[in-house]
């Protein structure tokens, strides 16, 4: 789990190891991570779009951006929060994310708000 603050936005991202739908002899494990982004400051922002570096096991980094996260762009007034679920496949037990949420304020400021690293791994894997 992870938790980073960045000009009172607050992104904590909380991963887990979803066995159901992995196939570890094929080399395939699935991750689901949610995220909350809770607005902590003073004035309204924006999600604009996202970007998130995967590392996996062998040390091979794949970067990730795009519009928005799950189809939208949600609008955080002070006190506001948006909680979403995705996913991210690996060919290896372990491996980590981290990244960045471009947010713009009302005032049309913009800045990255940080995602803080965190670790994908199977249950076990790891003493």
């Amino acid at each position: 789990m992870t938790d980073t603050l960045t000009r009172g936005v607050r992104v904590v991202v909380a991963p887990r190891y979803v066995a159901e739908q992995s196939e570890p002899g094929r080399s395939h494990y699935l991750f689901a991570y949610q995220v909350t982004i809770r607005n902590e400051g003073d004035e309204t922002v924006q999600l604009l779009s996202r970007h998130w570096i995967i590392t996996n096991g062998e040390g091979k980094t794949e970067e990730v951006r795009g519009p928005g996260v799950v189809g939208v762009q949600p609008k955080l007034a002070p006190g506001e929060e948006f909680q979403y679920t995705s996913g991210c496949p690996l060919v290896t037990p372990v491996g980590t994310m981290h990244g960045s949420y471009q947010m713009v304020t009302d005032g049309g400021e913009q800045f990255d708000a940080l995602i803080g690293p965190f670790r994908l791994a199977v249950p076990r894997v790891l003493n």
